[in-house]
């Protein structure tokens, strides 16, 4: 089995601001990204040990340059920066035969309190909807995944999206690290979530079967923008419209003209 390991920063244990997710803030974001990547490579090896014959790991944090990836194991490879393709935080995931996808790192969606840097791909949006439910950034990858056919067996981060993501398989194993509480979280020891983590992964590619991706038959999304102007400069892409000045809607049922949907209005600056 092949893994894919798609990581990003806002869920790592023990975030709580913004600049300790930011390396123009290096004070405040070097002993970030040191967990980020201790998080990283333990669920790589706990992937290994469950059996995974490798893991491909994908940097899918802002600069997509966080990891310090002389910390992985062997039998892991790392893609970092962004290609600029439809995929995003899941890049390469359609270039091999992968056998489950595992999320760190996750974090709550726009406007859910259970993170104080909740959000969906960027700050520009209040929200984004997806037939009809508050939509995160595991949300979307997870619907690639199973574009794809992947199972997806695994997410860490905060408690808020790791009890979302039971609603959505069921089977997954999860390992919330943090619980946010207005502007504040609070977090159990970085070791221990290192811990947590290398032990659930283990477990968690072993239950690949049991967590294949319900798939949707029709995606209906509509992105609630902070701005109007730019509510309607997005409104003029292909089949979008826009609702109530801040709203902008796209329907498919092809998950992957939604994908090039986001990749021009929810995630394009």
């Amino acid at each position: 089995m092949k893994v894919f390991l798609s990581a990003d920063m806002e869920g790592t244990c023990g975030i709580a601001v913004w600049p300790e997710t930011d390396r123009a803030t290096p004070m405040d974001y070097e002993p970030l990204r040191r967990q980020m990547t201790r998080e990283v490579a333990a669920a790589c090896r706990g992937a290994l040990d469950g059996g995974a014959d490798s893991v491909m790991v994908k940097d899918a944090h802002d600069s997509a340059r966080n990891i310090d990836y002389t910390q992985l194991p062997r039998k892991t490879c790392i893609h970092r920066a962004w290609s600029g393709d439809l995929l995003s935080m899941m890049c390469g995931l359609d270039k091999d035969d992968y056998g489950a996808v595992i999320f760190t790192g996750y974090h709550a969606w726009a406007s859910c309190p259970g993170n104080p840097l909740s959000h969906t791909m960027n700050t520009r949006n209040d929200h984004v909807m997806l037939n009809g439910v508050k939509c995160s950034e595991f949300l979307i990858n997870t619907y690639t995944a199973g574009y794809f056919g992947v199972p997806v067996v695994m997410v860490t981060g905060d408690k808020a999206l790791c009890d979302f993501a039971k609603t959505v398989i069921p089977e997954i194993t999860t390992v919330p690290v943090n619980e946010g509480r207005g502007g504040g979280v609070t977090t159990i020891h970085p070791d221990e979530a290192v811990e947590r983590i290398e032990a659930a992964a283990k477990e968690a590619v072993k239950k690949a079967d049991l967590c294949k991706v319900p798939m949707p038959e029709h995606f209906h999304m509509e992105i609630c923008f902070v701005k109007h102007a730019m509510a309607y400069s997005k409104s003029f892409y292909p089949g979008a419209t826009l609702k109530d000045d801040k709203y902008v809607c796209f329907d498919s049922d092809d998950w992957y003209e939604v994908l090039r949907f986001c990749h021009f209005v929810l995630s394009d600056g």
